[in-house]
């Protein structure tokens, strides 16, 4: 059995004349495989929780965020090819 497992990340944005962006974009694949395929939505960290894209893929990869989840700093500094060693310590900031 093959399996494809797409994670809709980051879909939520402002309404586009009373449409959410992805109601209003043309996704034939993406309408396909919902048509043709099983799909669902799931509490990736408990129910009623709003999760960040962090912690919401560790949840989904097999890890429980509330024992690994450390900040997404250490995630962003890996995606910058930094290297990280005992001890250290990554921020995470935004610009304002």
């Amino acid at each position: 059995m093959k399996i494809l497992l797409i994670i809709c990340d980051g879909m939520g944005d402002r309404l586009i004349d009373g449409k959410t962006p992805l109601e209003a974009a043309r996704k034939p694949n993406m309408d396909f495989i919902a048509k043709n395929g099983i799909t669902g939505i799931m509490d990736s960290v408990g129910p009623g929780v709003r999760p960040g894209s962090d912690t919401a893929h560790l949840s989904l990869f097999g890890y429980n965020p509330f024992d690994f989840y450390t900040g997404r700093g250490p995630f962003e500094a890996l995606g910058a090819g930094l290297s990280l060693r005992k001890g250290d310590v990554a921020l995470r900031c935004n610009f304002a």
